[in-house]
């Protein structure tokens, strides 16, 4: 996903009555997942974007 990282994608799920997403990044030596969320609009919402841009931030300066 472009508007969250460099490496990082969108897990689609559906069990029948509603849409999960999962968040992630895929690194050298791990998967980081973001966010997990029910989807519910044709457009991930900025709410999301932003906790995933956050989350990333604060995992990358503290694995160094």
């Amino acid at each position: 996903m472009s508007g969250i990282g460099a490496r990082c994608y969108e897990l689609r799920l559906d069990d029948g009555k509603r849409a999960w997403r999962i968040m992630y990044r895929i690194d050298e030596d791990a998967i980081v997942i973001l966010e997990v969320f029910e989807k519910k609009t044709q457009k991930t919402p900025k709410r999301i974007l932003d906790v995933c841009k956050d989350r990333l931030k604060r995992y990358d300066s503290e694995s160094r």
